[in-house]
């Protein structure tokens, strides 16, 4: 006991336990630690370099060089790739310039430098990845009869109308948000970007996770857009594409209007006529 005691005192025992400590504390997190997904293979780490590459040219100056953002673009720690493949894939990304709505434009890349940025942002963070076919293909709505075609197209109406159409109106034609903002139109926008946009919320956008809908609810309600969409144009105007409101509110105005005109007339007759 006395031996040990003597130990214990020594000017450097100190040191030795911390040095140990660290030691005990390097290899619990070198053997916890969990292995970053751009070192998987050779093929992703390649991929993710010339990513990081022309993330660096292309989205620095807005996200930050290591995407924690800056005051003029958001952090991308933890979007995933789906928000990336959807934000330049449309062309909204890279943004000319900040503002409250970025619109869709002509896109500026190719799509392997997409997918290097996209595997780039995904080592950032865990988020939502790019979608597989099968994900967002309503394949089994074209080999379904007619009957059960017609319910799966009914239940994606339904679910649209209860979610989205509040934005985008009951046909997907887009409309006009506070702020001076606009959810825009679903009109001959591409499956996997619809899929890309519920799950990650592009802008004002709410998130719908899997949770809230399922794979098989987003198909449902992309089969009742590809549905109306293709329906033929019996001719005629439009009116925004509201429906029953839009027509109801036209034949108010001329309706009631044109009766109001008529009366005005009427009187105006009559009083002459005197």
């Amino acid at each position: 006991m006395r031996l040990l005691s003597t130990r214990r005192r020594h000017p450097a025992t100190r040191t030795i336990v911390l040095a140990m400590a660290l030691f005990l504390m390097g290899a619990l997190y070198a053997a916890l630690a969990p292995t970053p997904r751009s070192s998987a293979d050779g093929g992703m780490s390649t991929q993710v370099e010339e990513g990081k590459a022309l993330f660096a040219v292309g989205c620095s100056s807005c996200h930050g060089l290591n995407g924690e953002g800056t005051s003029q673009g958001p952090t991308l720690m933890g979007v995933g790739s789906a928000s990336v493949d959807f934000q330049m894939e449309t062309g909204r990304m890279p943004a000319k310039a900040p503002g409250q709505q970025l619109p869709r434009k002509e896109n500026q890349y190719t799509d392997a430098e997409i997918a290097a940025i996209a595997a780039y942002v995904d080592t950032l963070g865990p988020g939502v990845q790019i979608p597989e076919p099968e994900q967002y293909q309503s394949s089994e709505l074209e080999a379904a009869n007619g009957e059960e075609r017609a319910r799966l197209i009914a239940r994606g109406g339904e679910l649209f109308r209860t979610n989205c159409s509040a934005c985008h109106n009951f046909e997907g034609g887009g409309g006009a948000l506070p702020e001076g903002r606009y959810a825009p139109s679903l009109m001959g926008v591409e499956d996997k970007h619809i899929w890309e946009a519920m799950r990650t919320g592009p802008q004002q956008m709410p998130v719908f996770s899997e949770e809230t809908l399922t794979d098989e609810d987003t198909k449902a309600i992309i089969a009742y857009l590809e549905n109306l969409h293709g329906q033929p144009d019996s001719g005629g105007l439009s009116l925004g594409g509201f429906g029953p409101v839009g027509e109801g509110l036209w034949v108010w105005v001329l309706g009631i209007g044109g009766l109001a005109a008529v009366a005005v007339w009427i009187t105006k007759k009559g009083v002459r006529a005197k």
